[in-house]
């Protein structure tokens, strides 16, 4: 029994419309924050196959959403290519050694780093209702090339930037090494029993549309096309965040089976210029669910309008804010499934 997702991923125009929400398994639910408290920090829950199946289940427990996310993260990748990961209280990530230094070949991979995420995935499987589908993911290499590079988040990139253009051969082998460990573990996650995945390029926008073509689309299209020829039947869906009149170019140059679509874009222009009957998924402002009441219901509504005549997949534009109050996610779930288009 597929179910509303998969089916939508795969080309249906579905009603009622499916719904999961970026980050739906994390702080802003009190089980998840009494789970961490008895657990320990994030990269322990992460490798807790038990705890991670745990946390992924917990939004559908509450809501009744139709899809699970895997519980992980996107650099999980650069720490299984061999750089040490660690998560600092109030800085986020930070990996070593840094690659705007050290040669991309100085690093001595660890593969079974992957096999606990493969474990949770397997677990989730196990225990997901009838009718709701497993989602697997990876960063996007550019996104996952932009820690690699500064050892940490940046708010403009600038150091993975320059880099590319300063040396573009050294950070096309950065590009191509992160695009053979994500195949594999996109692979791995299927096989272990994820029925669709998503790519997000959290990090997109960033680039100019030369750069944005040689370090989106092409890493992103070689992916799909990867995954595409093992697993043919399994909906591949791209997020590349901040691409704004890009958009069009990425889902025709990438083949993804669906399009996320950040709070930037809107609704009625992305269904006039994206390809005919591609699926879509958004793109709520987070905001909009964090203050809730009754200008989120009226965007909900207009976003659900915009794509009623494709299929699309309800869901916000990012990640839900850890402060977001859970009841809203109750409230905006009800509007969906009310919707009537």
């Amino acid at each position: 029994m597929p179910g509303l997702l998969l089916d939508t991923l795969r080309g249906q125009n579905v009603r009622p419309r499916p719904a999961w929400l970026m980050r739906q398994a994390g702080r802003y639910l009190p089980e998840y924050r009494a789970l961490r408290a008895e657990k320990g920090g994030f990269l322990a829950l992460v490798y807790d196959p038990i705890a991670a199946a745990e946390i992924t289940l917990q939004p559908l427990r509450r809501f009744g959403l139709d899809g699970a996310i895997l519980f992980s993260d996107i650099l999980i990748v650069p720490y299984a290519m061999g750089q040490d990961l660690a998560f600092l209280a109030g800085e986020g990530p930070h990996l070593s050694p840094r690659l705007a230094e050290a040669a991309l070949a100085s690093l001595d991979a660890v593969p079974e780093r992957l096999t606990p995420i493969y474990e949770t995935v397997a677990l989730v499987k196990a225990a997901l209702p009838p009718g709701k589908t497993l989602l697997g993911f990876a960063g996007s290499p550019w996104t996952v090339a932009t820690y690699m590079v500064a050892g940490e988040g940046s708010r403009d990139q600038h150091v993975t930037r320059e880099l590319a253009y300063r040396d573009p051969a050294a950070f096309q082998a950065i590009i191509d090494g992160i695009v053979d460990v994500t195949i594999e573990y996109l692979a791995g996650q299927i096989m272990a029993g994820a029925e669709a995945v998503q790519l997000f390029d959290s990090w997109a926008g960033s680039l100019a549309p030369a750069q944005f073509e040689r370090w989106v689309i092409a890493p992103n299209a070689a992916i799909v096309t990867a995954l595409k020829a093992r697993f043919p039947e399994v909906p591949v869906i791209g997020f590349p965040k901040g691409a704004g009149e890009k958009l069009a170019a990425y889902a025709r140059e990438t083949k993804v089976d669906a399009l996320g679509l950040d709070e930037t874009i809107d609704p009625l222009w992305a269904h006039q210029v994206l390809p005919e009957g591609l699926p879509v998924q958004g793109n709520l402002d987070p905001l909009l669910l964090l203050s809730g009441g009754a200008e989120m219901k009226k965007q909900t509504l207009r976003i659900l309008d915009a794509f009623a005549e494709r299929p699309h997949v309800f869901n916000l534009g990012h990640g839900i804010g850890q402060t977001t109050p859970s009841e809203h996610v109750g409230e905006l779930l009800s509007a969906v499934q009310g919707w009537q288009g």
